[in-house]
């Protein structure tokens, strides 16, 4: 296999070094990875060129990771329905859990909204997300 350029290299671990810490690899995007197969295929050594298993291998990998990037963004939206289903049927009912303070709450839900992918309950002015719900009332 080749060598990618290294200016580009370069420039990947300037953008990622504001993430200092965290797991450099799950930062890369599709959009990266497309950028180093390219760089790769473009810095070939002419006189010993990638062969066709290795490239048919990259492309390959190439779709797999597509797929699963698909997979997991259909999930994510599957669950936030789903998320957001249950928690409108709480609308208007009397609840129990904790806020977003750590203090225990009681009361109607008056609406929900959703933030960060969460949906949040908004009982008066406190926001419980629908996980640190304890009890419902029936009534």
């Amino acid at each position: 296999m080749s060598t990618i350029s290294n200016s580009y290299l370069d420039n990947l671990n300037a953008s990622n070094s504001a993430t200092a810490g965290k797991d450099r690899m799950s930062d890369l995007t599709m959009t990266d990875f497309i950028k180093m197969m390219t760089a790769e295929l473009e810095n070939q050594d002419p006189m010993s060129p990638m062969s066709n298993t290795e490239m048919l291998s990259q492309i390959n990998q190439l779709r797999q990771i597509t797929s699963s990037d698909k997979l997991s963004t259909s999930i994510e939206a599957l669950s936030l329905g789903q998320a957001l289903t249950t928690a409108s049927g709480l609308i208007g009912k009397t609840v129990t859990g904790v806020n977003s303070l750590g203090s225990e709450i009681t009361g109607k839900i008056d609406k929900i909204t959703i933030e960060d992918g969460v949906p949040k309950l908004h009982i008066g002015s406190s926001l419980v997300e629908i996980a640190n719900i304890t009890a419902v009332d029936g009534g």
